[in-house]
């Protein structure tokens, strides 16, 4: 299997988790795209640097040969993914580890301890 092909699979299982397994949406939130745009930056000017420099190389047998700022676009892809499923698990984990009670603001942990205070 090629790096283009792994690139392509992990961005498609990565938009499929996100709008029909997990359903947390996040590819339709203006907030990932603009988070996305800043994380993209930083990952081009790392992978140009490090693919610039030869410290990593890629078989040109195995990408589509297109490059942005030295690395094979297909970087690009697994970054993508990569991003997503980190935050769609930091969205999962966030919300099921400290519940928000609504109006408040305040976690369950938070509520508690200002029980034990005023008490």
């Amino acid at each position: 299997m090629t790096y283009s092909t792994m690139a392509v699979i992990a961005v498609v299982v990565s938009g499929v988790l996100d709008l029909v397994v997990l359903r947390t949406r996040l590819l339709l939130a203006r907030g990932f795209w603009l988070s996305y745009a800043i994380i993209l930056g930083f990952q081009l000017i790392v992978n140009g640097t490090l693919t610039g420099a030869k410290i990593v190389t890629y078989d040109p047998e195995t990408i589509l040969g297109l490059r942005i700022v030295h690395a094979p676009v297909e970087d690009i892809g697994f970054g993508f993914a990569m991003t997503c499923v980190t935050l769609m698990a930091w969205t999962l984990l966030g919300t099921r580890s400290r519940p928000v009670h609504p109006g408040t603001g305040s976690a369950d942990a938070t509520d508690d301890e200002d029980e034990e205070q005023t008490s």
